[in-house]
């Protein structure tokens, strides 16, 4: 794959550093550039529109800094190359502006900056949130302000486009709508300098830029600089034509340079398999066929056909990913007119698919297709841990891993990136750890805890995910939050962060001490009490089972661990105080818990008073815990591991249950647990399958399965945090069955190396472990513990 960073084909984009110099006066007084719309468009409502501005320059600037935003989103062009597009996403009291040094597009005399602007209305993302439809653009000093908007600029309404909803089968979607465009009655070349705009309105001015804090007699968008960098565009070439139908066409075609032409009068469909699920731009370059009617229709996985007798949208079987005989494609899509011209189309966002189906129906006009392929997009993640062993099957997990985790990666953390693109918390703690594990960029880490931080209501609790147009709460994923913000702490510090995020945890804990009875334990907790998608006794709708009273083991166990994290983080950095008065609720907590779950006769905790069910999930949390210790936490573990009776954790939960085993003592049998993961691959999986029953998996890439890129360097080469800000390394590994192990990953020093090699001759382990520079500390095996100092340490230890 080639990274994009200057032209491709027909889609030139140049998409420049984020972090540009910020003039000083930027972020504390009004914009001297207008929020702009088009006369007459309405301000909620589905529309596409374009923006222009042409200018002169006498020479070529060395540096050319612009602020660029718009509602809902925007891509801009500078002479015809794209330079950004955004806003990253985020809420109207944190609107983000991207900034951009457009020098290198521009020329001596005549220029032009061009965007297109879309809100998608009612019917947009459910992680679109908006003020009303606007764009605006600054520039960064009095020598860029010619090109601020105002009523100098020009605009129009594209009445080309019109929005598709999805017909899918019966599932939870909300990742908005596709494109319908007919090219008769698109401006093509809007976005060059040549093309005559003189029939186009001059845009109407809404009021002044406001960076958030400043005060000013507007409502309206609160801008502030965007946090992250612009996201990754890069060629991705499609892989192979699985099937042809009114037409022969090979694989070749998908290299490019392999033109095909389909008749007048003619309905062709190609199938075209990727090979494996990305996020990308699909681009499309076609030329002539008047009228054709060209439909691109995209999915993670085809369906089995379960026949005629059954409504197809309740089936929902897809078997293994890599099949298509007997098998029925249900997907997205985008739908073009063909105007009889030389067209490239890419959709205005994104779309996710391991398949692709081409429809064409000509008319009267033959068409020639010259090249179809994607630009995938994603957070611009770069993979700086590696790992290898003498089991191969450890790295095609991580390498599968890897993928969910960036295609999970956009703007935010997202749960799934074809039914939902959603900043779930539950999902977000894993992701980001996968992140700080395997990249060491910790900007979108930052981001999520800041964007549930932003999320606060009133009563106390986040909301469960976010950004989202509309609320939803999940009051135990609050309390993972403050799990996540821990996490942070220990392996990135900064205390200031963290103090003020402990603001918001100390809001969460009092809303739960309000609903504690006099012996600490939950009772009747409000809203959507999701703990995992389990298909147990008791458990329904992702909640596990309340008893009789409303109180809940599983609540009162998320509650406990909460207040430990807590209470660390208070007493290191925050208020000795509350730390005092969270650890009494530890102890309180652990007291009733004990008293009210533990049965004797099973030797478990129940998930309710009754004791009428029981889960790996009350008992993993025990554990984590510390509600039980030492030979009691090992054989209570062993239980968890092999009692069929018990409520099984999903693919997800996992990540908790593994933790618990590693800290029972049985992180040696770690690598036999990975059963759900190979089954994924067995299934022809490409990204982890949102759960355990794949064969009829909603979601084919959910990144909180992504916990063995995780785990294969916390539990198995024994990587961990010893010390807030990974100031001191703590490395236990368990190599389970493994004779040779190796790897290494990022630090905020530098970089962490293992490698374990067994040698069979002298019943001894080679070790060497290597540390950054001014890093210190502790290797342990077999329960003894060996100093590391900074650099390489070697060990050979039976």
């Amino acid at each position: 794959m080639k990274k994009m960073l200057l032209s491709i084909a027909a889609i030139p984009c140049f998409i420049n550093a984020y972090s540009q110099q910020i003039a000083d006066d930027i972020l504390h007084k009004r914009w001297d550039a207008f929020w702009l719309t088009v006369p007459g468009a309405t301000a909620h409502e589905y529309g596409v529109y374009h923006f222009r501005k042409t200018f002169q320059l006498a020479q070529k600037p060395g540096h050319f800094i612009i602020h660029v935003s718009a509602d809902n989103r925007y891509k801009l062009f500078v002479n015809g190359t794209q330079v950004s597009f955004g806003p990253a996403r985020a809420d109207v009291y944190n609107w983000n502006f991207e900034t951009v040094d457009i020098a290198p597009q521009l020329q001596p005399g005549k220029n032009c900056i061009a965007a297109v602007v879309w809100n998608f209305g009612e019917v947009r993302q459910e992680a679109q949130i908006s003020f009303q439809t606007g764009f605006i653009l600054l520039g960064n000093t009095a020598s860029e302000a010619l090109v601020n908007t105002n009523n100098t600029w020009k605009c129009i309404q594209d009445k080309a486009y019109s929005p598709l909803q999805p017909d899918l089968i019966r599932a939870y979607y909300a990742a908005g709508p596709t494109d319908k465009i007919d090219y008769n009655s698109y401006p093509s070349g809007w976005q060059q300098t040549g093309y005559d705009d003189t029939n186009w309105q001059m845009a109407q001015q809404l009021f002044r830029g406001l960076p958030k804090g400043v005060f000013f007699y507007t409502l309206g968008w609160m801008l502030v600089p965007r946090p992250i960098p612009q996201m990754e565009l890069t060629e991705q070439r499609l892989q192979s034509v699985r099937s042809s139908t009114g037409i022969l066409v090979t694989s070749d075609f998908l290299k490019g340079g392999n033109d095909f032409t389909v008749p007048a009068n003619t309905k062709v469909s190609l199938l075209i398999d990727q090979s494996f699920l990305t996020t990308a731009f699909p681009v499309l370059q076609f030329s002539k066929g008047k009228n054709s009617v060209i439909d691109i229709s995209y999915a993670e996985g085809l369906y089995i056909d379960e026949g005629p007798n059954k409504d197809w949208h309740t089936q929902n079987q897809k078997g293994n990913r890599n099949e298509i005989e007997g098998k029925r494609f249900v997907g997205t899509k985008d739908e073009i007119i063909c105007n009889g011209g030389d067209i490239t189309f890419s959709p205005l966002a994104f779309r996710t698919f391991r398949y692709i189906k081409l429809d064409i129906v000509t008319k009267d006009d033959a068409i020639t297709v010259h090249d179809f392929y994607g630009l995938y997009t994603g957070y611009p993640f770069q993979y700086n841990a590696g790992f290898s062993s003498d089991d191969e099957s450890l790295s095609k997990i991580l390498e599968t891993g890897w993928r969910t985790a960036r295609l999970d990666a956009q703007e935010t953390y997202t749960d799934c990136p074809y039914y939902e693109q959603l900043q779930y918390i539950g999902d977000t703690r894993i992701q980001a750890l996968v992140s700080l594990y395997n990249s060491g960029d910790d900007r979108l880490v930052r981001n999520a805890i800041t964007q549930i931080y932003n999320s606060l209501m009133p009563e106390g609790i986040t909301l469960s995910r976010y950004p989202t147009a509309n609320a939803q709460q999940i009051p135990t994923f609050s309390l993972i939050w403050i799990g996540m913000v821990h996490d942070y702490w220990m392996y990135r510090g900064d205390t200031s962060f963290i103090q003020k995020n402990l603001m918001v945890s100390r809001m969460i804990l009092n809303f739960f001490r309000h609903l504690q009875q006099p012996d600490g334990s939950l009772r009747n907790v409000p809203y959507w009490i999701f703990s995992d998608w389990c298909q147990g006794t008791g458990w329904h709708d992702g909640i596990a089972p309340v008893g009789i009273d409303g109180s809940s083991a599983m609540l009162d166990l998320q509650l406990l661990m909460a207040y430990e994290t807590a209470a660390g983080l208070e007493k290191e950095i925050g208020l000795k105080e509350l730390a005092t008065e969270y650890e009494q609720q530890v102890a309180l907590l652990k007291q009733s818990i004990h008293k009210n779950y533990w049965d004797n006769t099973r030797h478990l905790y129940a998930d309710t008073k009754e004791k009428n069910a029981f889960s790996q999930h009350t008992n993993t949390l025990a554990i984590l815990t510390g509600l039980i210790n030492g030979v009691e936490a090992t054989a209570l573990a062993e239980k968890v591991m092999t009692d069929t009776t018990l409520s099984k954790a999903s693919i997800y939960f996992r990540y908790y249950v593994h933790r618990a085993y590693n800290k029972a003592g049985l992180g040696n049998k770690y690598l036999d647990q990975l059963g759900i993961w190979r089954n994924n691959l067995e299934m022809g999986m490409t990204t982890w399958a949102e759960r355990d029953d794949i064969n009829r998996a909603r979601s084919d890439c959910h990144a909180w399965g992504s916990s063995p890129n995780i785990e294969l360097y916390r539990i198995v080469l024994g990587i961990d945090s010893d010390a807030p800000g990974f100031a001191k390394v703590k490395i236990e590994p368990h190599l389970g069955y493994l004779k040779k192990a190796s790897g290494f990953m990022p630090h905020p020093a530098g970089k962490i190396e293992t490698g374990y090699e067994y040698n069979e001759v002298a019943k001894k382990w080679n070790i060497v472990i290597t540390l950054p520079s001014h890093i210190t500390g502790t290797f342990v095996w077999k329960a003894k513990e060996y100093v590391l100092q900074s650099g390489q340490t070697k060990l050979l230890l039976q």
